[in-house]
């Protein structure tokens, strides 16, 4: 049959219930609107943007990092000052003081808490459910999203290599096929690589809850990243987005996605620097991993904050190619549920004019 104009009504009520179908479950997880978290990307996810995110019906997550738990306590309770809807706290599972830290949020009664940089202890998922939250976990491999899940995972996330900072070798797309089908017993998000909406719509359609999304909120005009790290994103293009290289398996390099700059090509003259000072006997192998691996030690902070594009980090997925101008955080969600619901209806359309 075909539509006709008097009938657009109806179809766009049926896509507006067909969206809030596929990511009831995500919904309801997080108590949102909307099943978007926002991406924990340290200096970035503080209490203006995460507030900013939860404002506009998304999930806002803290990117705790390497915060003390003073610093946390501080940052949880700015934000709740900001908004009054739920929000996560992300925590680094290798952070020496992660005890103190689970403490600090089971103390301010955070809602959910998403455990990350590792496989968490599953001592520490069950002392955060048994305070009264829901976690969140990593899940790089269907295998891991299982062990998670007997662990207590009460949701996962599976975020490609599309993705910016710390990122794994696995795809968004393969691992989406390899988790999605499997995946039943608790909410899935996709992350890496989405910065539309019709995009996340058809992840929505392959069974995942809600999303994932980073890059695409670091200009958002609550971000207070520095207005030159923001421009770098803005002139950036998707193959600009490199990861690191590693020149001698000896000296291990863990994979980070930045836009390319000078800093990133110092990098790898200073791994020659360092390996042949190791290899003429100047340093120990341990001092020569340790130099490689403290390169980048508050190289975020010096792009994100400080706005030196040329010697910091600038951390960023490939999808910073979509990122061309600054809109409010709200803009942005509201840009992307309009692209779903778009996509939904082009696709019912389709459906309904062949049937």
């Amino acid at each position: 049959m075909d539509i006709s104009t008097s009938d657009t009504s109806t179809l766009d009520m049926s896509t507006l219930g067909r969206l809030a179908e596929l990511w009831q479950r995500g919904k309801d997880f997080l108590g949102v609107e909307h099943a978007i978290l926002g991406g924990a990307m340290s200096w970035v996810s503080e209490r203006n943007l995460v507030a900013a995110i939860s404002n506009a019906g998304g999930f806002g997550v803290i990117a705790c990092g390497s915060m003390t738990p003073d610093l946390l306590e501080d940052e949880i309770t700015a934000t709740k000052a900001m908004t009054s809807k739920p929000f996560a706290v992300n925590l680094i599972t290798m952070h020496p003081m992660i005890s103190e830290l689970i403490d600090v949020c089971l103390r301010q009664k955070i809602s959910h808490v998403v455990l990350a940089g590792g496989i968490p202890a599953a001592a520490d998922i069950k002392r955060i459910k048994e305070g009264g939250a829901k976690v969140i976990c990593f899940a790089p491999a269907l295998i891991l999203a299982k062990k998670l899940i007997r662990s207590g995972a009460d949701a996962l996330v599976i975020e490609g290599s599309e993705a910016g900072g710390h990122i794994g070798p696995v795809s968004t797309s393969v691992l989406a096929q390899e988790i999605l089908p499997h995946i039943k017993d608790v909410p899935v998000f996709v992350a890496g690589g989405i910065g539309r909406g019709d995009v996340m719509a058809s992840y929505l359609e392959m069974g995942a809850s809600g999303v994932q999304l980073g890059t695409l909120f670091v200009c958002a005009t609550e971000s207070i990243a520095h207005e030159n790290f923001k421009k770098a994103f803005l002139r950036g293009n998707s193959r600009d987005a490199i990861t690191s290289i590693q020149l001698d398996p000896r000296f291990p390099v863990i994979p980070v996605r930045a836009l390319k700059n000078k800093a990133s090509e110092s990098f790898l003259e200073a791994q020659r620097s360092v390996i042949a000072k190791h290899q003429a006997g100047h340093m120990d192998m341990k001092e020569a991993q340790l130099e490689i691996e403290h390169y980048w030690a508050g190289a975020l902070r010096r792009a994100a904050i400080d706005g030196d594009v040329d010697g910091g980090s600038l951390m960023a997925g490939q999808i910073v190619g979509l990122v061309k101008t600054q809109q409010s955080t709200q803009e942005i969600i509201d840009g992307l549920v309009k692209q779903a619901h778009d996509y939904l209806s082009d696709n019912l359309s389709d459906y309904l004019s062949v049937n």
